[in-house]
């Protein structure tokens, strides 16, 4: 995939991925899996480079527009299915901290 194409076009209908932050069009998405709710954007480009992307826990992403924070939770039934792939998921949902 080109980096182009990682890259939303306009700042309309954006939905963010619950799991990585990863922002993208709605075309682009799972509704289940993503939430219109989130905060900031950081354009990563260098992900091994970037002290943000550390900071933000994406520096082992691919290159692209990612949420600050994001308000949502991701179904049961997801966390499960990521679980017995062994990936790790840890909530990215910001809504109840304080």
């Amino acid at each position: 995939m080109a980096s182009v194409e990682i890259v939303p076009k306009d700042l309309r209908n954006l939905r963010c991925c619950l799991v990585c932050s990863l922002i993208k069009n709605n075309k682009d998405n799972i509704y289940d899996c993503t939430s219109t709710n989130f905060d900031g954007m950081v354009a990563l480009m260098s992900p091994e480079d970037s002290w943000v992307a550390k900071w933000q826990r994406i520096n082992r992403k691919t290159k692209g527009i990612y949420a600050v924070s994001v308000s949502g939770r991701l179904p049961d039934n997801f966390i499960r299915e990521l679980k017995s792939r062994g990936i790790p998921y840890r909530s990215r949902d910001t809504s109840q901290r304080q």
